[in-house]
Order: C-alpha cells, then structure tokens, then sequence
C-alpha cells in the first residue's frame, strides 16, 4: 500500500511537469525558461508576452481552480459520509454564477474593472451559503444537502431568468461562454481574488481535519471525543463554499472534478478523509491543468470549453458510481 506521503510526493512531482508542460504547449514554440526570465525582468518581446502574459496566468488559473475543487470534494465527502456528494452541492456553484451573471445583464461592480466578474461571483457564492447555512440550521449532513439543493435550484432558476431577459445576444453569448467553464484569457489579477479566497477557505477545512477523521467513525463517536460537530460542519461547509465559490467566480462552471479527484486518490491514503485533503487538492490542479493542456491540443479555432471536458470525463463515471452504489443496497 502506498503511504499517504508518498502518494503526496509523485502527486507534487506530477503537479510540476504539468505545469512545465502547460507553459511549453501552444500554437507558437518559444523557450519556456527565456520567456519566463525575459517577462521577470520586464524585457518585452514576443517570449516574454506568450509565456508570462499568456500562458502563466492560464497554467496557475488552473492548478489554483483544480486544487481548490479537488479539496471542496474531498471536504464534503468526509463531512457527509457520501461518495456521490460533489462541491456544487453546497449551492456556491451556482450562487457565483448569478453572481457574475449580475455583471454581464446589469453591469454591476464596474469599478472593479476586469475582476468585476470575478468580485460579483465571489460574492454570490458568499450569499448563496449564507442562506444555505440558514436554511440547514443545526449544520447536520442531512439538512445541509436539502438546503444546498434548495439554493441551486433558486439560483439556477434566478440565472435562467437573467438569461431569458438578457439585454442583448452578446451579453447572452458571454455569460453561456462564461458558464461553459475556462481559464483561458484570464490575466494574474485574478489571482488577487483567488488566491486570498484559497487560503482562507483550504484554512478553514484544514482546521477540522480531525473532526472529519472523527466522523469517518460515525457522528457519535465524533461526539464523544469531545469534538463540537454541529459548529465544525459549519467551518467546513463555509471553507467549501469559499473555496467553490472563488474557482468558479474565476474559471465558471468546471464540474465534477471535486466528485472524480477523491474517488481516484482515497485507497491511496486508507480512506481516511483528513489524509485525503491535501492529495485531493494536489491531484484536482493537476487534473484540471492537464486537461487545460488537452483543449488547448486540440486544432485551432474548435477550441473545447474546459468544463465541457470535464463533465464528458465526470458524467459516465458518476454513472458507474451510482451504479455500484445501488448495487450494495440489493
């Protein structure tokens, strides 16, 4: 069996030739290290713009969105018990897509300039859980799905709505392009955004770590170990929506990576839901920075959204997930 250690170590090894592979694939070949020392230096040429201005912020745009999912999921699954949970359960998915949805129809936070999008999602996610957590009351596994599903299924009528009445057709064509989920022609300040919004929400899971060890053991047994469940769930659900809600307000809807990431990595680490944290977040960034590479493979001009790849690879196996857990219970 391999260590959770060791799991971790070719994850982060796998995590660094992704990302040396992702600023050296493009339509036009330059030297990824002259570009990247040209661009630090402030030396203006065309290496220089293509790999620091270009293919940078794509390449850590990515590994910051797929950590962030990869992490949610791993979080919520321990927390519900329920291998089938994914991160937009929680509401945030689509709470920071009406969110940034505000910017595209009524042109909302234009003071924030390029992060108008992302400010507005960001802020919708916030939103969103805050209800969410109103509505689940005592924070148990049980009501927390309810509610979550009760704010999707709000926000997403809400953003159908927006959608409907769009003011014009590009305004239309850019939030459904926007939705489709990609972390193409994003510039480093969204980074400003995403990166605080990381740290605080992989914080807030990471306190809990030993809660969500304890609940793997059944919701009593957490109890008796002296550890406050109800207000724990609540630091972990508000660490997901953060985390969720940041990736989304920056890349749009890039689905089922927090379902698929912890499913692959958990007989690595024994099961255990605080050792699957940290792998998760280091296997989503580098599931989700490959695939950026495969899109970006494909011929140009047919360009394939990031989340609509994604959801091809997710769809069939949650399928077979659903599948097999019916089985256990005949």
């Amino acid at each position: 069996m391999v260590s959770k250690l060791t799991i971790t170590f070719y994850l982060f090894i796998m995590l660094i030739l992704v990302t040396w592979l992702s600023l050296w694939v493009g339509s036009v070949h330059v030297p990824v290290f002259g570009g990247l020392t040209d661009w630090l230096f402030g030396i203006v040429n065309d290496r220089a713009v293509i790999v620091g201005e270009i293919r940078l912020p794509r390449t850590l745009i990515a590994i910051f969105v797929g950590g962030a999912l990869g992490m949610s999921g791993a979080a919520l699954q321990g927390l519900l018990r329920n291998p089938l949970v994914e991160p937009g359960l929680v509401g945030a998915s689509q709470g920071a897509a009406l969110g940034a949805a505000s910017v595209f129809y009524f042109g909302l936070f234009s003071v924030a300039g390029s992060l108008a999008v992302t400010v507005a999602g960001l802020l919708g996610a916030l939103v969103a859980l805050s209800l969410m957590l109103l509505l689940s009351g005592t924070g148990k596994p049980s009501l927390v799905i309810l509610a979550g599903l009760a704010i999707s299924t709000i926000a997403g009528a809400a953003l159908a709505v927006v959608l409907n009445f769009a003011p014009n057709p590009y305004a239309m064509q850019e939030l459904v392009f926007w939705l489709l989920g990609s972390v193409s022609n994003r510039g480093l300040d969204s980074l400003f955004v995403l990166v605080p919004a990381l740290l605080i929400g992989g914080g807030l899971i990471w306190s809990q770590r030993r809660l969500l060890a304890a609940l793997g053991l059944g919701e009593q047994v957490a109890e008796s170990m002296g550890l406050a469940v109800n207000r724990g769930s609540r630091i972990v659900v508000l660490g997901t929506a953060v985390l969720v809600g940041a990736a989304v307000s920056v890349a749009g809807n890039i689905g089922f990576v927090g379902l698929l990431v912890p499913h692959l990595i958990r007989p690595f680490t024994k099961y255990r839901p605080d050792k699957l944290l940290i792998p998760s977040a280091l296997a989503g960034a580098v599931l989700v920075c490959g695939a950026d590479i495969f899109v970006r493979l494909l011929p140009y001009g047919q360009e394939l959204k990031l989340g609509v790849l994604t959801s091809l690879l997710g769809a069939p196996f949650f399928i077979w997930l659903v599948v097999r857990e019916g089985k256990r219970w005949l």
